[in-house]
């Protein structure tokens, strides 16, 4: 058995005299143990409800049935669910996430539509009980915001989330519009993976510049009058990032330092997989030809994947955050086209 073998490597006197391969080693043995911890959780209530079952049935219990009906129904949901969690092999797969939204041009309206998918993403970690962190927040002039940084921690954020990096579009009539009039709106998504502390990223500090400001926004009396938030720019590949939830500049500096090697680190993963330069070409531009997605509100009703084609009539069940259907087949569609390679 795989797990056993694992548990002799990783209990070896000498296993981190090679760190990488201790770290895929222990990884391997971790996400392994997960998901087996998942199956027995799941072939346990599978053979309560046929005990329960066997005893409505004697007892002639038509509720109870139908009920049992209903338990087996999303039991079967899980299952499927754990099929597809078993494929998430990655490097960083089973890593916590940070998630990204950026308003694209439109002023208060591509804002709105940005905390609009802010809130989707915090409803569906908050529905698979993962723990949502704020980084920063730019809030809009007038409603919405500009930009947002949280952190989704939790088993296979990332490799979950990791499809969802791209250009977002929402058809509507606007809410800000005295006319009534019909709008398109587009944000950009971007999913990156929380790495640990023993992976090594070299940053020279030589190619990054620190800026330090006033936070923005809700945070006690102490964020709101000192520069304490913190924004560092990498010069050579451009990246931005920046941090202002902690109470301290030294705080939110260590997690923007953190944030940016997380950032570099799924540049060399994209590299590997040879999808950087059209990782970049997706986000270059939050307009038109770059979507990956589109949320029609008006006239009809209608949220479709531009990759996958998966579509859903239920725009309020996906902006609540009932958004698997689409995790899901892109997930489905990325093994399938390795296998297919």
């Amino acid at each position: 058995m795989r797990l056993e073998e694992l548990e002799a490597l990783t209990s070896d006197a000498d296993l981190w005299a090679d760190p990488q391969n201790a770290r895929k080693l222990m990884s391997e043995k971790n996400n392994l143990e997960f998901s087996l911890t998942n199956f027995q959780k799941m072939q346990n209530s599978l053979k309560d409800l046929i005990d329960i079952a066997e005893l409505a049935e004697e007892e002639g219990d038509e509720g109870l049935i139908s009920d049992i009906f209903a338990q087996l129904t999303n039991l079967r949901g899980e299952v499927k669910h754990g099929e597809l969690e078993a494929l998430l092999s990655g490097e960083v797969d089973a890593n916590d996430a940070y998630l990204e939204v950026h308003a694209g041009s439109g002023g208060t309206e591509a804002q709105d539509w940005a905390e609009m998918l802010l809130r989707m993403y915090t409803r569906w970690a908050e529905a698979h009980k993962y723990k949502v962190e704020y980084i920063e927040e730019t809030e809009g002039e007038v409603a919405g915001i500009k930009s947002v940084t949280i952190k989704i921690n939790g088993h296979n954020a990332y490799g979950w989330l990791k499809s969802e990096t791209g250009v977002h579009r929402l058809v509507r009539i606007s809410p800000f519009d005295s006319n009534a009039r019909r709008h398109t709106s587009f944000a950009s998504v971007g999913i990156y993976p929380v790495i640990d502390d023993e992976i090594e990223i070299n940053i020279n500090e030589s190619d990054c510049r620190v800026d330090t400001y006033r936070a923005s926004g809700a945070g006690g009396q102490h964020i709101n009058k000192t520069d304490s938030a913190v924004r560092i720019t990498h010069i050579p590949t451009g990246i931005v990032v920046q941090c202002q939830n902690q109470r301290s500049q030294f705080q939110n500096r260590d997690a923007a330092w953190k944030m940016l090697k997380a950032r570099l680190y799924e540049i060399e993963l994209k590299k590997r997989e040879d999808a950087a330069e059209a990782e970049r070409d997706a986000l270059s531009d939050i307009g038109w030809g770059h979507q990956i997605r589109s949320y029609v509100l008006q006239p009809y009703k209608m949220v479709k994947d531009l990759r996958t084609s998966v579509e859903t009539s239920d725009c309020k069940g996906v902006l609540d955050g009932d958004i698997d259907i689409f995790l899901a087949a892109s997930l489905a569609d990325k093994i399938g086209s390795k296998s297919d390679a």
